[in-house]
């Protein structure tokens, strides 16, 4: 593997997506499974409080307990506390059904993501993403 070591969180209610992402993702590093984004959050300040943050989160918007929204709102908030850089930030990656515009704009606005993408996801579309936001090296074979 050519690649940066990178740890990534999924969260997702859908098990057999949930399986899909770690199965692309795991290569590159470890993974962690939320199931909600009320989890989500608990990893990320988990994460945060061991002195191992995340480099990525890939998450879903229509979740139980906290949606994907709301979720990185409560993200970010918890990165402006602990004076997080602005380099050092989770990367964070949108990956759902809605492809609407209003939820895209929420995201990027208000959210702050750094990429948005729909199911059903393809893999290389997935692994063009983490090049270019830096969290991989090209692979020669993709």
């Amino acid at each position: 593997m050519e690649g940066l070591i990178i740890k990534t969180l999924i969260v997702d209610d859908d098990v057999i997506f949930q399986l899909i992402l770690k199965k692309i993702l795991s290569s590159y590093g470890e993974c962690n499974i939320a199931i909600n984004g009320k989890e989500a959050i608990q990893a990320f300040s988990l994460a945060w409080q061991e002195n191992k943050p995340y480099n990525l989160i890939c998450m879903d918007i229509m979740m139980p307990e906290l949606d994907g929204h709301q979720s990185l709102r409560q993200i970010r908030k918890i990165e402006e506390l602990l004076e997080v850089d602005e380099c050092q930030k989770v990367k964070v990656i949108m990956i759902t059904a809605l492809c609407n515009p209003k939820n895209i704009k929420k995201a990027y606005y208000n959210g702050d993501v750094s990429s948005y993408l729909t199911k059903p996801i393809k893999k290389q579309k997935l692994i063009k993403n983490l090049q270019n936001m830096g969290l991989i090296k090209e692979l020669s074979e993709v």
